[in-house]
């Protein structure tokens, strides 16, 4: 039986969350439509609505539910874009970091392309953090918005994310936060933290693929992507009412007892850093080792390709990531770790572990048990490969 230790890339479904979902699957009835059937739709909706605002700190007007993660990112970053350079005055600088997910680099890097977006790129630390200094010297009125992650999905370490949107506030700049990989591991509070939107996904935090939601502040303008009903803020399109059911009962059960939950996933975590460290002296923690989500442990290995290190783990019967991009089936260093300083043999390197609310201490102490052998057997796999590569 494979051990699952790829939270961060999604969670399981969690089971009242499975059993709102069939719930609701049944009910007949288009939210727009104004007949009792549809308004049954609606009514069960705005419920849901409300409920995943609450969980976030925010209004219920404030919640416009997407199709997921991704979506709520591009929506955030090309509609409060659009929307700052939509009168006489043009923004054109976006404040962002070489470190944050794909969904905001390949959005920042298209705007940049067709809309004339020019990027100013926030330097991070060795941990993956934001430089809050060069942010507050970059901001002026030219600036269009500022996005970042609350926490970061690779390393882990949880941003300075109030403070920025302090300064930001001060030029009369929107924030943008990535909250997906945060959401469920670290209190949030809309409201608290002064940004303009935040996105999050269900999937990450026990409920289904494909419902995610972005956060829009009430003073915030953002442009929408889609146009054809105008159902929702900056957003059109029939709504998903059973999956936005599903989506409220994940993030309703994930901060009920956030602090309980959290704080047992960090205990965990810090026994699963603390045992490998001691079954793999050689590995290097990354990422902030205080200030990180509760569930994550990432390494590099020196020696190992991170892709072979997982191909062992996932064949010995544990599911981790090594966090890195693979294109065209070319696997490349992590542009995260390369933003981070170091050089690629050393990003190659990486392995993710990512802990979650099934996970159990047993899991992790098999896990432990079973890395010194991968992790010898993915250092002969990368010197044979780099002899293949000499022709030898």
């Amino acid at each position: 039986m494979t051990i699952y230790l790829d939270h961060a890339a999604t969670t399981p479904m969690r089971p009242s969350v499975v059993e709102a979902f069939a719930a609701a699957l049944p009910v007949v009835g288009n939210p727009s439509s104004i007949h009792s059937q549809g308004q049954a739709a609606k009514r069960m909706l705005e419920e849901a609505r409300e409920t995943v605002a609450t969980s976030l700190g925010a209004d219920s007007v404030e919640v416009t539910f997407t199709s997921g993660g991704t979506e709520a990112i591009n929506l955030a970053i090309k509609g409060l874009y659009w929307a700052r350079n939509s009168g006489s005055v043009e923004r054109r600088r976006v404040l962002v970091a070489h470190a944050e997910h794909h969904a905001t680099i390949d959005a920042v890097e298209w705007m940049q392309a067709h809309e004339g977006a020019v990027l100013d790129w926030i330097p991070v630390d060795s941990f993956g953090r934001v430089d809050v200094e060069y942010v507050r010297s970059a901001l002026a009125g030219d600036v269009a918005l500022v996005t970042m992650l609350w926490a970061n999905n690779e390393v882990g370490t949880v941003q300075p994310v109030s403070e920025i949107a302090a300064l930001a506030a001060e030029h009369d700049v929107p924030v943008h936060v990535d909250a997906v990989s945060a959401f469920g591991y670290v209190p949030l509070n809309f409201h608290t933290a002064g940004v303009a939107a935040l996105s999050v996904s269900a999937h990450k935090i026990g409920g289904p693929v494909g419902v995610g939601a972005l956060v829009i502040a009430r003073s915030a303008s953002v442009t929408p992507l889609l146009h054809g009903g105008s159902q929702q803020r900056s957003r059109s399109g029939t709504l998903d009412a059973p999956g936005a059911v599903a989506f409220a009962a994940a993030a309703q059960e994930a901060t009920e007892h956030l602090g309980e939950s959290a704080q047992r996933l960090a205990n965990l975590r810090d026994s699963l850093i603390t045992d490998v460290l001691a079954a793999v002296p050689e590995a290097v923690l990354r990422g902030d080792p205080v200030d990180r989500l509760a569930g994550n442990a990432h390494f590099t290995f020196p020696g190992c390709e991170g892709d072979s290190l997982l191909f062992l783990l996932d064949v010995a019967g544990f599911s981790v990531s090594t966090g890195s991009a693979c294109q065209a089936g070319v696997p490349e260093a992590s542009h995260v770790l390369l933003a981070m300083g170091l050089d690629e043999p050393t990003a190659r390197g990486a392995l993710r572990i990512s802990l979650g609310e099934s996970t159990t201490a047993d899991e992790v102490a098999q896990f432990v048990a079973a890395l010194p052998k991968a992790v010898a057997q993915a250092r002969i796999a990368g010197y044979s490969d780099r002899l293949t590569v000499l022709g030898r």
